[in-house]
């Protein structure tokens, strides 16, 4: 499956001067609603997470993408999910998931960047053992720092850059804020 192709052919795939999440700038930016909103388009992305990701009790994934993702995952695998939901703090699993000491984790999310939300949602996770991260598509271009295994979809990376450092800014190239938090 040529996933790349598959974002193209969806509109998935913008080009322009981005503003991201993360604070970040960037050329190219992946509106994965484009795929999310057609099950015709998300389920090869979902049936290769599931391939990519070992024997698991839960499924879990920051709000909003990831929490989506964790929930089809579990409905096709008959595991359980759950979510962990933005705080000031970080993120929280905040509805009494009832997950046990025993039990396995993977991390699910859309999007890998900077890997923030990957970050504070295992910070959320107080029992149970984290097994893997599995993301639809790793556009990161440096080792995020987590120290689980890492499985993607689709690996491309986007090179991202800060404010003071990005040639779109000094070319005047106008900026654009799209998904995410405002």
């Amino acid at each position: 499956m040529d996933y790349k192709k598959l974002l193209e052919e969806a509109g998935a795939l913008l080009r322009g001067h981005f503003l991201l999440t993360s604070g970040l700038h960037s050329d190219k930016y992946i509106e994965k609603m484009r795929i999310m909103e057609n099950p015709r388009l998300i389920e090869p992305f979902f049936s290769k997470m599931i391939d990519l990701s070992p024997e698991t009790d839960w499924f879990v994934g920051p709000t909003l993408g990831g929490a989506i993702i964790a929930f089809e995952l579990a409905k096709i695998t008959g595991r359980k999910s759950a979510f962990a939901e933005r705080t000031e703090a970080g993120r929280e699993l905040k509805r009494e998931f009832t997950i046990q000491d025993s039990e396995k984790i993977i991390i699910v999310d859309d999007i890998l960047t900077t890997g923030s939300s990957i970050k504070d949602t295992i910070k959320a996770i107080d029992r149970g053992k984290i097994i893997a991260v599995v993301v639809m598509i790793d556009r990161s271009t440096t080792n995020v720092g987590v120290d689980i295994p890492v499985k993607s979809v689709l690996k491309y990376p986007i090179e991202n850059y800060k404010e003071e450092t990005c040639p779109l800014c000094e070319e005047r190239v106008p900026l654009t804020k799209r998904g995410g938090k405002k």
